[in-house]
């Protein structure tokens, strides 16, 4: 059984009289992808945003390798290896997608720096053995973004967009990747072929997986364990073959129409 890289232990989340996280106990071993799903305020992104530190539970902890993170700021937890991508790509718009890829390398290079400046792309990052140039150019050739080298963020397709989004929190070789819907917004032709993209990149890096994703067929084939999120709890924690099967979540969650077909 592979070590536990991240456990959260009893989280609880209100505002107000709205309970977003009731008692949120998992464990997640190291090399793992895990599916969450559920409705809109079911309480996925809550959960993901006090993994990563955006948000703090009123109770509970968090555990990253053994460590409680759970009042560490955004930036420290993603310096220890916790990275995210959002439902709305965070990219900078006014830059080609080799710019903003050599902005987060340039990044890396600061943190190994230990907060010396960084100014050329000609840079070799300490523990890396290549620029950040060199990184930023095998980063679009890894996620099959090198067509779009040159092209501004704010032109670029949805789906490349996402990709772009997700090569660049990638670029600090995070243990663990979480990523908020990573196939909305992107046409049904696209999404399986993003997914498949992300998947292969991360796997080749040993990364932890957790993703929010509200198509069943994505989650069915990529995620080797589903939580099943409804008004702030884990209803299911299983794999896909089971947990889409549960009645609770067939009822709050994927309905009776995709259980039926899972059946076949």
């Amino acid at each position: 059984m592979s070590e536990i890289i991240l456990h959260a232990k009893g989280l609880n989340k209100s505002f107000g009289a709205v309970v977003a996280a009731a008692e949120i106990d998992v464990a997640v071993p190291a090399g793992a992808c895990l599916g969450l799903i559920g409705t809109n305020g079911a309480g996925k992104t809550t959960f993901v945003n006090m993994i990563t530190g955006y948000l703090k539970p009123d109770s509970g902890t968090v555990e990253f390798n053994g460590r409680d993170i759970t009042q560490l700021p955004p930036r420290e937890i993603t310096q220890l290896g916790i990275c995210r991508s959002f439902q709305i790509p965070q990219l900078y718009n006014t830059l080609t997608a080799l710019e903003n890829l050599e902005v987060s390398f340039g990044i890396v290079s600061l943190i190994a720096n230990k907060g010396s400046l960084f100014t050329r792309t000609e840079r070799v990052i300490p523990g890396y053995s290549k620029t950040i140039r060199q990184l930023a150019e095998e980063s679009l050739e890894h996620f099959g973004l090198s067509a779009y080298r040159d092209k501004v963020a704010r032109v670029l397709p949805g789906g490349v967009r996402k990709l772009l989004d997700i090569a660049m929190a990638m670029a600090m070789r995070p243990k663990i990747l979480l990523l908020d819907e990573p196939t909305s917004g992107v046409s049904t032709e696209e999404k399986f072929q993003i997914m498949e993209m992300v998947m292969h990149a991360v796997r080749q890096g040993n990364t932890t997986v957790l993703f929010v994703e509200h198509d069943m067929e994505i989650v069915s084939k990529h995620a080797e364990r589903v939580l099943a999120f409804y008004e702030g709890r884990i209803i299911a924690d299983a794999p896909p073959e089971i947990a889409l099967k549960d009645e609770r979540v067939v009822k709050y969650i994927v309905g009776k129409s995709h259980a039926a077909t899972q059946e076949h």
